[in-house]
């Protein structure tokens, strides 16, 4: 559990003291410090925190915020960060190189059963390959998805989708190609269609008219890719 090391950590990366972050939260210096030295408050303070920072108590919690990548922890501090419904961060397990710059995870079809349940585990997610694309922009991530079926031409069964992490779900645009991880159906490869914020939906579209459309639920959904290129060669 990271809990105490996270808040001093977003604390002093604000700029602020003791004293400062405890009258934020209604707190005495003394019982903040003591959080601090890995003291465990109420549950009701512990989602002030979280509240406080625009973090999830499970990020806030079980991940370590200091092995983040200077971009990534600069996103929570901003507050730029969202959830699937663009209020709060969910955290991204990510792997980088030597240099702090992230890799592109390679998600296989074998990977893929494992990837719905593994997505947060830090060790799977860096047992898997990875590669490099220099020409895509630096302030993204990426992972590269290889598809199933023949639902969305001319992208082909086996082929290899690279597609940015979508943070805010509220931000996909009608007609465009994403790559959606599903509680129930794994992963699928399609045009979305935005209804959000009138229905808590997304439509699902093929570009292969033999598959009919069908709307998914968001609390169905895990993570969203935005399609950004394509390819069919083997890793």
């Amino acid at each position: 559990m990271y809990f105490d090391q996270n808040i001093k950590l977003l604390r002093t990366k604000k700029g602020y003291s003791q004293q400062d972050l405890a009258e934020s939260l209604n707190l005495t210096r003394s019982k903040l410090n003591s959080y601090e030295r890995g003291v465990q408050p109420p549950f009701d303070i512990q989602i002030d925190i979280a509240d406080y920072f625009n973090v999830t108590l499970d990020g806030l919690v079980r991940h370590d915020l200091s092995k983040l990548t200077h971009f990534k922890l600069s996103q929570i501090l901003k507050g730029s960060e969202a959830d699937v419904r663009g209020r709060k961060l969910r955290l991204l397990t990510v792997s980088v190189d030597a240099n702090e710059d992230e890799n592109i995870e390679i998600v296989s079809m074998k990977a893929q059963a494992g990837y719905t349940g593994g997505y947060a585990d830090p060790e799977f997610i860096s047992n898997l390959p990875k590669f490099k694309l220099p020409f895509l922009p630096k302030n993204r991530t990426y992972r590269s998805f290889q598809i199933k079926g023949d639902s969305m031409p001319p992208v082909s069964e086996g082929s290899w989708v690279t597609a940015s992490y979508l943070q805010d779900w509220n931000d996909v645009k009608d007609g465009d190609n994403y790559i959606v991880v599903t509680k129930d159906e794994g992963i699928v490869f399609k045009r979305l269609y935005n209804k959000i914020k009138k229905e808590q939906s997304i439509t699902l579209v093929s570009t292969n008219s033999a598959y009919a459309p069908y709307t998914l639920h968001i609390d169905q959904v895990v993570e969203i890719w935005k399609f950004e290129t394509w390819n069919g060669f083997e890793f």
